[in-house]
């Protein structure tokens, strides 16, 4: 939730001063004009030798992508065109190489009442990357702490570059993550780990991330973005219908029990046997040849 203000959470003041300072890499000023709406703070784009990857880029380098309250209804509104699409068969997020989002803007929250929070149900609709029904795959180069940290939670894999970190460094700010960073960061690394993340405010590597399982691979910074359109790419050119039930099958180890979990897990099997496209799949397969997927 927190970290926009990360040189008081992490006596860190020289981030976005060096975020400023000239020659400082900055992603392409380029918006995407989807449905009629114009982004202020994101960068749309389609991806891919087939273009079936939708790309979203964060694009507020002078805050180090803190998420404002505009900036993540944008993401939710690319989210929304891209669920709509169907050329598009994954979704990547993604930051600059300084910060894939280095927490929420603190200046927009810092004089909000309980009553605003509770009333409101503040934070409600940052939940919307982990309800999209098409894969979505978190590219982390930098920081990623705090609503940064669980904005790369929500997503369905995460790839990170080497000079990633992530933290949730809340405690620092005296609250603590209000986007499901107590509950994803400790299905992801355990209790122990994560109590020591979220009491500490202490961050760990992109090495780190992925010994403990945050993270499902780590690539050279200027290769991150490739590598993760490249997994984009392989998930699109499934059948998007049986990708959606996959999916909806791995979340479900994380919603129930395992008996619940393996109930839902055969009934999605069986109804996949429904699909034009298993019936395609178990076809090529005996006949030796590349499936041609209807997403029927």
């Amino acid at each position: 939730m927190a970290a926009a203000a990360v040189s008081a959470a992490l006596a860190r003041p020289t981030w976005a001063a060096a975020a400023r300072a000239p020659g400082a890499w900055r992603p392409p000023l380029r918006r995407f004009l989807a449905a009629g709406i114009q982004f202020q703070h994101i960068v749309v784009e389609k991806k891919g030798a087939k273009q079936n990857v939708g790309l979203i880029q964060l694009n507020r380098p002078k805050a180090l992508n803190a998420l404002c309250d505009s900036l993540v209804n944008e993401i939710n509104q690319a989210l929304d065109s891209f669920e709509q699409d169907s050329g598009v068969g994954a979704i990547v997020i993604t930051g600059s190489e300084k910060a894939f989002a280095a927490g929420a803007d603190i200046k927009e929250m810092q004089d909000r009442t309980f009553q605003e929070c509770y009333g409101g149900n503040f934070l409600a609709h940052w939940n919307r990357v982990s309800t999209t029904k098409k894969p979505v795959i978190a590219a982390v180069n930098g920081y990623a702490l705090g609503g940064g940290c669980e904005l790369a939670m929500m997503c369905d894999i995460i790839y990170a570059g080497e000079k990633a970190q992530f933290g949730q460094p809340e405690i620092l700010l005296g609250t603590i993550p209000g986007a499901g960073g107590t509950q994803r960061l400790t299905r992801a690394v355990g209790k122990s780990l994560a109590m020591e993340m979220i009491l500490t405010g202490e961050r760990i590597s992109a090495q780190e991330a992925k010994q403990a399982g945050l993270v499902s691979k780590v690539c050279p910074v200027d290769k991150l973005l490739d590598e993760a359109i490249s997994c984009a790419e392989k998930i699109a050119g499934n059948s998007k219908l049986v990708v959606a039930m996959a999916k909806e099958a791995v979340n479900a180890a994380f919603e129930t029990t395992l008996a619940e979990g393996n109930k839902r897990e055969k009934i999605l099997f069986h109804a996949t046997f429904a699909t034009e496209d298993r019936k395609e799949g178990m076809s090529a397969f005996v006949e030796k040849r590349k499936a041609n997927f209807t997403d029927h």
